[in-house]
């Protein structure tokens, strides 16, 4: 008798926890960019369980649903930045909350996993998230070769429950020769060069090293196994590089080694666009900036997105470009710089797939995020207008289907000054 009341007591509680976690939103009425095809207007979005599992203009909602009214709104995919330290530096000034920057062995990195250092506590999601950005590259920076890179769901929860994917990405860097152990700029690529080759020869030659009757190599054992992905072209290396000169120099690396290789940065990556296109390689790039920051960006334009996106190669706009304008806790102005993107030449469509769609294919998460489609998760934005406008406010947003916005810092500061404080020389 106790084993069936037992056992009648968990089938309760079970039934209960899957309805529980099986809540039914509908948005209801917007115009619905699903990224991945034609905007629906007057659409619904009908997601169970974190999960989409109907998208159109004649979707039945269930009577059960919770109803998010989107009439006369926007309905996008979340925002994806491909390129962030959010979580690994929480104030630049402040070198202890900085964990972006591995030590390595002479520049190389290669087994820092960036996101073992994560600080799923940062002020600096909530801004991002009340903003629209429901994903995100965490990348690691410094040095020859920076160490992982990973994508994070910007959930309030723990760093298991934001890591989306990891690794997706190994971060290498040619702009910055001091920055990597060598004096000058026809060093970076040769000092790749030597650590591919010594990644080919200690696979080739395990035993022997093991043994320690092996050449020396130029990078530890954990770094060497780290890159054996990326040399056999499983694994994308994001090579940081802003001069053409160094962007042909890598495409001539990714060309001579088989690599995959994305170009990050790309300040002239114009003046390449056709050779880009050709070879497949994708950019990663802001669009605020036209004034050249340093001799490696003398041709810098605004309208570098524009015409790499017209000439074929895929596109993915970030919110902070790594010119200093843009720190993690501004991450959210992506939606800007795509806004910006449109201004000087991109499509709409374009700028909407940058920072959607096209981030989740280049690292490997197209098919959980990035579109709203059928079986994707529930990563959902609700906005008032045109995500690019400066006006347009963010009304919802869902992450695993989920309403997800919070109060961030800046509302709690906005929120406790709206009143002068009281005048204590008053008894």
């Amino acid at each position: 008798m106790k084993t069936q009341l037992l056992c009648a007591m968990c089938a309760t509680l079970f039934t209960a926890a899957t309805a529980a976690s099986a809540q039914t939103v509908a948005i209801t009425g917007g115009t619905v960019y699903t990224v991945s095809g034609a905007p629906i207007q007057n659409g619904t979005v009908l997601i169970r369980d974190g999960k989409i599992v109907a998208v159109g203009a004649s979707v039945t909602v269930p009577s059960d649903a919770q109803r998010i009214d989107a009439t006369g709104k926007i309905v996008t995919p979340g925002f994806i930045d491909a390129s962030t330290q959010l979580g690994l530096v929480e104030i630049s000034a402040e070198p202890s909350t900085r964990d972006q920057n591995a030590r390595g062995t002479d520049g190389v990195a290669a087994a820092f996993r960036s996101w073992d250092g994560l600080n799923s506590e940062s002020v600096n999601w909530a801004p991002a998230r009340n903003e629209g950005v429901t994903s995100a590259v965490v990348a690691p920076s410094g040095g020859l070769i920076g160490g992982q890179a990973s994508v994070v769901d910007l959930v309030d929860g723990s760093t298991t429950e934001m890591i989306r994917r990891a690794p997706v990405a190994m971060v290498a860097q040619v702009n910055n020769p001091r920055g990597a152990g060598t004096g000058a700029r026809g060093e970076l690529l040769g000092k790749l060069r030597t650590l591919i080759e010594d990644v080919k020869f200690y696979q080739a030659h395990r035993s022997d090293y093991d043994r320690a009757a092996s050449r020396n190599l130029s990078a530890p054992r954990a770094d060497l196994e780290a890159m054996i992905p990326v040399v056999e072209g499983k694994l994308p290396l994001v090579i940081d590089a802003d001069r053409v000169d160094d962007i042909r120099g890598a495409l001539r690396l990714a060309k001579e080694y088989n690599l995959k290789i994305m170009i990050a940065g790309g300040a002239e990556a114009w003046l390449a666009a056709d050779e880009l296109a050709a070879a497949q390689v994708p950019v990663i790039a802001g669009a605020m900036n036209n004034i050249p920051t340093s001799f490696e960006t003398l041709n810098q334009r605004q309208e570098n997105v524009g015409i790499l996106s017209k000439a074929g190669v895929q596109v993915a706009i970030i919110g902070n470009n790594g010119d200093g304008d843009e720190e993690s806790f501004n991450v959210r102005n992506v939606k800007y710089e795509a806004g910006n993107a449109v201004a000087y030449g991109m499509s709409h469509d374009a700028a909407l797939r940058a920072v959607t769609l096209a981030p989740a294919e280049m690292f490997g998460v197209a098919d959980h995020v990035g579109s709203l489609q059928v079986g994707r998760d529930a990563n959902v934005v609700v906005w008032s207008g045109d995500p690019f406008e400066f006006s347009t406010r963010v009304e919802h947003v869902l992450i695993h289907g989920k309403e997800s916005m919070s109060p961030s810092r800046q509302d709690l500061l906005t929120k406790r000054y709206m009143t002068l404080p009281p005048d204590y020389t008053k008894p």
